[in-house]
């Protein structure tokens, strides 16, 4: 698949599912930004048939590369993350299902056993959403007792987590702070957890992120309101070579993955 078809239509999904993020695009657009995005994420689970190794695979056979790997071991989770020049960075991350209950193991080995064999091998597989079937809002609250993560991903499966907007490259907000100050003044809600801008300009990385506002899920007990998907932020700094920085920092990604969490 061509990088640009892949983007396309996972924008379009993220998007059409997630209405906030499409104000928060057309906010940047009502000013004359042309947004550039800099990396989308992924959520899956460790299992070798949905694993990181499987999910990369679309995107090692469009041209990008292995660039890093990441430990949050508050989170449970591992990540990679990989490059193509002129295109988004892509960071995919996986729980680490061995480090939870023997009921949350055995449920995910129930949900991917479920996922058709046609669907595992395919290059869909990125695009399909939540493969398992109809969720059950009494296994979403269970598996949020253990990991938000786990909760979240079992109810959306293979999407876009979220896309973000590069601070760099925007030219009538020149700094996280004001980009920060236009989502609050036009309604938006920002991921506070770590502060509002994780990471510092000595780190190279500047990181916010709306909280992902609610959408109504059709479970097997009826609607329910759970978070969806959130638009990110990043401004980027040079280091003493005068390069731009381009990996992540994990304890400031540890806060953002937090922007998926059921707020009461």
């Amino acid at each position: 698949m061509q990088v640009q078809y892949i983007f396309q239509r996972l924008w379009d999904d993220y998007t059409k599912q997630n209405p906030s993020v499409q104000a928060v695009y057309d906010l940047f657009a009502s000013r004359g930004e042309a947004v550039v995005n800099d990396h989308i994420a992924f959520r899956t689970f460790d299992d070798p048939r949905i694993n990181i190794d499987v999910l990369s695979k679309v995107f090692l056979e469009a041209g990008y590369t292995y660039k890093g790997d990441y430990h949050f071991a508050s989170k449970h989770l591992y990540a990679k993350h990989f490059e193509m020049e002129g295109q988004p960075r892509v960071f995919i991350s996986q729980l680490i299902t061995s480090d939870f209950s023997a009921g949350l193991q055995k449920q995910v080995k129930t949900l991917v056993d479920a996922i058709p064999v046609e669907m595992l091998n395919s290059k869909e597989l990125i695009f399909s959403g939540n493969q398992w079937g109809k969720p059950s809002y009494a296994l979403y609250e269970q598996l949020r007792e253990e990991s938000e993560y786990a909760a979240w991903l079992y109810v959306n499966g293979f999407c876009a987590n979220h896309f973000t907007v590069s601070v760099n490259h925007l030219h009538s907000l020149s700094s996280l702070e004001a980009v920060n100050e236009l989502l609050k003044e036009n309604g938006f809600l920002l991921n506070d957890s770590g502060g509002e801008i994780k990471g510092t300009p000595a780190e190279l990385l500047e990181q916010s992120s709306i909280r992902s506002a609610l959408t109504t899920v059709d479970f097997i007990e009826g609607p329910q309101q759970i978070p969806g998907c959130y638009y990110e932020f990043a401004r980027r700094y040079a280091d003493v070579d005068g390069r731009i920085y381009s990996g992540f920092i994990a304890k400031s990604a540890d806060k953002i993955f937090e922007s998926t969490d059921k707020v009461h």
